[in-house]
């Protein structure tokens, strides 16, 4: 495609937005995001983006603040017993579900029965420490864990802690009409188009948000996200590209905020889901090893994103206090060549590669390219819409996918459930009873002192075993207009709406 040509293309698609949306007298905030949501149900989502939805459409039990600390959510407090074993939470009074359904104890118990039953739910392993649920009060409720679970308030603050109307929840097409208790409520969904909430009247604390309407427009390449942003056609976008933040810097009607994130990108291996050959050779991780070998870190983060990003080799970011000081190996295409001989390959090996259709992702795919056929993968890159690419991750549809996880507060949150054989999110069906072990352990106390050596155990072990080949850590890279005041960037990389409003 010539300049020209994909010019036409950005300048078309930021005309179609502009026509379309409406105008900014309705009090509207739209925002960018890098791909469409997956369902609109928290227990059988797992996008990224979907989680800027249910920021706005759904309350939690908890939250966390900007600085990755549990603060009060739908829950006004709690404590533990002296055992760990169990949770006792004081639920707000006062909360009503957007349908007019009352929020209270039995709801909650609801809520969380459902994420630990539901076929599909991919909560299950997030809160499978949980034994039971009393209502012990109209507006308490009682966790009885199987053990003590470390992680499990934290997890409380995103989708497995998410509250939905208990009778909306029960009809097979929640996910189309989806109802909770947060400040907006469901309105409208195009698929691949945009997503519509509204203020809902009776929030309880709907002080402090000041739009009628929020609208989320999934638009997979950062150029025209930009584009729109600069047109005017969107208010905030998520995922500046790197190689944009200096366009974004030098105009004086946008401005730029980012912080480090949590979140992590790699190659997930199917050893295991679905259909796999026998003889597939991503079954023995020296293979694995050999293909994570055959890659150059620094490179892909010097190429595509002007170093902007950080090489990785696990699932802990820097920002983690849970980051275990391993350095990154560099590039050894003899060590990847006598690991495949060594493994009984034949090279070249042609491999497949699921990865997301965006124009950043199919740069990092090009450069894994280049440098694994210096090693003998012959590297065949299937570019897919991001929510497909996931259906197929799950159900075990491909042999290697790229794709990441945008990273959790407490690290359980950004391991476990991908890399413990019963983890609801591994695709690739690794397993290994001693790693199974180390995670469990780590859950069992809340002292760093005590978690992470058996993190760091696990970190160590996964460098050979290679599940996983994690290559970077991403920032969080908002870009915004001026007149947007009142944005903070978190960790989680997920908007939050409180206090925003737009400069007149």
């Amino acid at each position: 495609m010539t300049m020209r040509n994909s010019l036409l293309t950005v300048l078309g698609s930021v005309m179609l937005l502009g026509a379309a949306l409406p105008a900014h007298s309705e009090s509207v905030l739209r925002i960018g995001l890098g791909a469409d949501p997956d369902m609109l149900d928290p227990h059988l989502a797992r996008t990224y983006y979907g989680r800027f939805v249910f920021a706005s459409l759904c309350d939690r039990l908890v939250d966390v603040d900007e600085h990755l600390k549990v603060v009060p959510g739908l829950a006004k407090d709690w404590a533990w017993s002296d055992d760990g074993k169990t949770l006792t939470m004081n639920l707000r009074e006062g909360v009503t579900f957007h349908d007019g359904e009352k929020f209270d104890a039995a709801a909650a118990k609801y809520n969380l029965e459902r994420a630990l039953t539901l076929k599909g739910s991919l909560r299950k392993s997030e809160i499978s420490s949980v034994e039971s649920i009393d209502v012990t009060g109209p507006m308490q409720i009682a966790l009885h864990l199987k053990n003590p679970d470390a992680a499990l308030l934290m997890q409380l603050t995103d989708r497995a802690g998410a509250m939905m109307a208990p009778e909306a929840a029960k009809k097979t097409d929640f996910a189309a009409h989806p109802v909770c208790s947060g400040p907006y409520k469901f309105e409208s969904r195009v698929s691949q188009d945009r997503i519509v909430l509204t203020r809902f009247d009776n929030y309880w604390n709907k002080d402090a948000y000041h739009f009628d309407k929020i609208i989320y427009l999934p638009i997979p390449d950062a150029s025209v996200r930009l584009a729109n942003l600069r047109a005017g056609d969107l208010d905030l976008t998520e995922g500046i590209a790197a190689s944009d933040v200096k366009t974004v810097e030098a105009d004086s009607k946008l401005a730029l905020a980012k912080v480090t994130g949590l979140g992590y990108q790699g190659i997930t291996f199917n050893i295991n889901n679905g259909k796999v050959p026998a003889n597939d050779p991503f079954k023995d991780a020296r293979v694995r090893e050999a293909f994570s070998q055959a890659i150059d870190r620094d490179a892909i983060n010097q190429v595509v994103f002007e170093g902007l990003y950080t090489p990785a080799n696990q699932a802990f970011s820097p920002v983690s206090p849970y980051h275990v000081n391993l350095p990154v190996p560099p590039r050894d295409v003899d060590k990847a060549k006598a690991l495949l001989k060594a493994a009984g390959v034949a090279t070249p090996l042609t491999v497949n590669l699921l990865v997301p259709n965006n124009p950043t992702s199919q740069q990092v795919g090009q450069v894994l390219q280049a440098m694994v056929a210096e090693a003998g993968f012959n590297l065949n890159l299937q570019m897919t819409e991001f929510a497909t690419l996931l259906d197929r991750q799950q159900s075990g549809d491909y042999q290697l996918s790229f794709s990441g996880w945008s990273g959790r507060p407490d690290p359980d949150g950004s391991i476990f459930g991908f890399i413990n054989s019963k983890g609801t999110l591994n695709d690739g069906r690794y397993s290994n009873a001693q790693v199974d072990e180390w995670l469990t352990q780590a859950r069992l106390n809340t002292d760093q002192a005590a978690r992470q050596p058996l993190y760091d155990k696990v970190v160590k072990q996964l460098q050979t075993d290679m599940p996983i080949a994690y290559l970077y850590f991403e920032p969080r890279i908002f870009g915004l207009n001026k007149s947007v005041q009142g944005f903070k960037p978190y960790p989680d990389g997920i908007v939050r709406l409180a206090g925003l409003t737009l400069a007149k």
